[in-house]
């Protein structure tokens, strides 16, 4: 039985992000970095300075409710414990149901069903259900009423800037789509949108004013996670959205590296991550917030998390953490099997697909059987995970901004030949959508996917089932090979039909053994499940619970914390799994690839 340990000392933090706070605040940032905990920890803050305050969530995985321990839906609710704070919870997928059925809905039994379908896929995707959300969003951002009840509104989950710029357009988007000169990616979600242009007007110039909206950017002290960050900020700067301020939350404490190999080295990851960041969010207020080792559930730990050095319950550190759990050499022994096939591994970014890519090609290369490795790093950061030439093994990389360029100018020159000026602004702005990297990537892909007959294909960073639904819905990419091969070159099985075919192909789905990326990674796999692609397997990475010798009290007990996620993983999610240790070592090497294998 682990023997909790109390640490009492308690100091509220002065957060940078809260001097002076606006009406509006917006919480950003990536899955499972802790927006939602902070976004509700801000709004307590705030209320129990005396302020009235809307704490309002778009984001799916959010459970606001759950947090506060009460039941919130899509009506203003009171938070009972606490005195003047509310809760709202936008369900972003119902918001973009009836947002598809505003659009659907008067073309239904007119058009065939084959174009309504098509028009179905269309939006089905993120961009259609961010339109939504933000549908909704407006309201919030433009209710005088509103505003008169509430001195702040906390939002969890902002617009991306890609949204934002895509309201500020001109034009009708509406005509423009009817008229099939649209490309299939994002301007579908816009074509409900033309009676509120003027309300949408008035919220964009709303979160571009600094003294009514501020953005927090909220980040793990990692690169690839700081990077991103880096990105949402340019792109909001560009479109007039500058009141940043950025959070870097999850911060090993020093003291915890004492006792504990595994937390010196994740403590100097950090570090190392922290005087590495991109220089724009060196130039952001900052404030750092350290990990937990509590889940951020109920009011007293949400109360904690704005602290240092808060009351935590810890087990001791003598008791070892035990979790009966395959690793990854079952699965590539299962592979390795069949000698050759197409191996994808997909998931959010930051979850370490690449790593994960590049040690089961490494392994099956050195197993004797020939393999493929590719990949779109856009750091080319396979070169360095590998350190030298492995026998058996080619290793390429597609390169997104190349590819997309191509296939941006490819439906530009042909679509857009034919377009007026507004026409071809509404084009250029569609091709922009994180759509058309997918489609163009995938183009990509599909030249090298027929290696799979022979030998092993193993890709990193691969399409959603979205993007691949929406290609084969439209026929796009079909027509894309024809036109390329010819008549004679045209195979008779197309790319999308290989990735429904369990014995060609087999899709790796990778996250961690947290609650965030958890969701996500099932929300992935129900959308490619809706493509036909069933997953083969799901890979939890970077498992704090599945590391031997724990001897920090705080990394033991967020190992216990891991464990129900493992075990829903595997008893309800997943057809077979793995779990992977958070190792010492950075995985980079031909041995240390090997050890993530063997562990």
């Amino acid at each position: 039985m682990l023997r909790p340990k109390l640490l009492l000392t308690t100091i509220k933090l002065t957060m940078v992000f809260l001097k002076q706070p606006p009406r509006f605040l917006f919480f950003t940032g990536k899955g499972g970095v802790g927006k939602t905990s902070i976004a509700c920890a801000t709004a307590m803050q705030l209320a129990d300075d005396g302020k009235r305050v809307l704490l309002v969530s778009t984001d799916p995985a959010s459970n606001v409710g759950q947090v506060f321990g009460v039941t919130i839906g899509d009506q203003i609710t009171a938070i009972s414990a606490m005195e003047r704070l509310f809760a709202l919870e936008i369900d972003p997928q119902a918001a973009a149901q009836i947002y598809r059925d505003r659009i659907v809905g008067p073309v239904r039994g007119i058009l065939p069903e084959s174009v309504v379908k098509s028009i179905e896929e269309q939006l089905s995707g993120a961009c259609t259900t961010e339109i939504a959300a933000f549908d909704e969003f407006t309201s919030l951002l433009t209710d005088t009423a509103l505003h008169a009840r509430f001195d702040h509104i906390v939002f969890d989950t902002a617009p991306t800037g890609h949204t934002i710029r895509l309201l500020q357009l001109p034009g009708a988007w509406s005509s423009f789509i009817e008229e099939g000169k649209g490309d299939a990616s994002c301007l579908g979600p816009l074509a409900g949108l033309l009676k509120q242009r003027t309300q949408y007007k008035e919220a964009v110039d709303a979160l571009a004013a600094p003294l009514h909206t501020r953005m927090v950017l909220v980040s793990r002290a990692q690169n690839a996670t700081l990077q991103e960050v880096a990105r949402t900020s340019q792109e909001l700067a560009a479109i007039g959205i500058s009141q940043h301020y950025l959070v870097i939350n999850g911060l090993l404490p020093e003291s915890e590296t004492r006792h504990d190999d595994l937390a010196k080295a994740i403590f100097a990851r950090e570090q190392a991550a922290l005087s590495a960041m991109p220089e724009i969010l060196k130039a952001l207020p900052c404030d750092h917030l350290t990990l937990k080792s509590f889940n951020l559930v109920g009011l007293d730990a949400l109360r904690q998390l704005l602290t240092e050095n808060v009351l935590q319950q810890l087990p001791d550190r003598d008791q070892p953490i035990t979790i009966n759990a395959p690793g990854l050499s079952s699965l590539v022994d299962e592979i390795a099997a069949d000698s050759h096939g197409l191996i994808m591994f997909m998931g959010k970014g930051g979850v370490g697909k690449t790593t994960l890519a590049a040690a089961v090609a490494v392994e099956l290369a050195k197993r004797g059987f020939p393999t493929h490795l590719t990949t779109t790093d856009p750091a080319a950061h396979l070169t360095g995970t590998l350190t030298g030439r492995v026998e058996n093994l080619t290793v390429s990389r597609i390169d997104p901004e190349v590819e997309t360029d191509r296939y941006r100018q490819q439906v530009l020159d042909t679509k857009g030949a034919q377009l007026d000026a507004e026409g071809f602004a509404l084009l250029q702005e569609d091709l922009r959508s994180p759509c058309t990297e997918e489609i163009a990537v995938f183009q990509a892909f599909s030249r090298i996917i027929r290696e799979a007959d022979k030998k092993f294909v193993v890709i990193d960073t691969a399409p959603t089932g979205h993007t691949l639904l929406l290609l084969d819905a439209t026929g796009a990419y079909h027509r894309e090979v024809s036109r390329q091969a010819g008549k004679e070159g045209l195979h008779d099985v197309t790319p999308m039909m290989q990735l429904q075919d369990p014995k060609q192909t087999k899709v790796l789905i990778v996250t961690l053994a947290e609650t965030t990326p958890v969701l996500e990674a099932l929300n992935l796999q129900a959308d490619l499940r809706r493509a036909g692609i069933e997953p083969w397997a799901w890979i939890i990475n970077n498992s704090i619970a599945a590391a031997p010798g724990l001897g920090s009290n705080l990394l033991k007990q967020r190992a216990l914390n891991e464990v129900s996620e493992i075990d829903a993983v595997a008893h309800h999610y997943a057809t077979r799994f793995a779990v992977i240790p958070l190792m010492k070592e950075e995985p980079v090497g031909q041995q240390n690839l090997h050890h993530l294998i063997q562990t």
